[in-house]
């Protein structure tokens, strides 16, 4: 068993991200609660792409949503490999403010090669999203 199956199979996202350099230095993480996962990125000042707003960085956003599909693919999925991310659609809907960001992903498809994954983000009304994604990923080679 490889440390991706070991740390899923222990539900211990958080060692997930802690592996990730980049997600560490955004401030990404992934809190379950009643079987769902919600991934959060918390307030840093360094993701801060407009200072004049201030608003999030886009790139920063759409990184976040990306890693939001790939955590829920990993939460339900039984894939030993890390998806690879074939494709990824953003919408911007409006400035991310300089606040949380918090991200639930619901995976549409879910083949034994390809998975659909779409993402939504708000910050504080889930009724009024910032952004949302919609991704493929490939799942394994064969």
């Amino acid at each position: 068993m490889n440390r991706l199956e070991r740390l899923r199979a222990e539900g211990r996202f958080d060692a997930v991200n802690e592996a990730i350099p980049y997600t560490k230095f955004v401030g990404l993480q992934c809190d379950i609660a009643s079987g769902s996962l919600l991934t959060i990125m918390r307030h840093r000042a360094s993701n801060i792409g407009n200072p004049s707003i201030p608003a999030i960085h886009g790139g920063v956003v759409g990184a976040a949503l990306e890693h939001a599909a790939i955590m829920e693919l990993l939460y339900r999925g039984d894939s030993p490999e890390l998806p690879r991310t074939i494709n990824l659609s953003i919408d911007y809907l409006r400035p991310a403010r300089d606040e949380d960001l918090f991200m639930r992903a619901t995976i549409v498809r879910h083949g034994r090669r390809i998975a659909n994954v779409r993402v939504g983000g708000w910050q504080s009304d889930p009724a009024k999203p910032v952004a949302a994604a919609h991704c493929h990923f490939l799942l394994s080679k064969d």
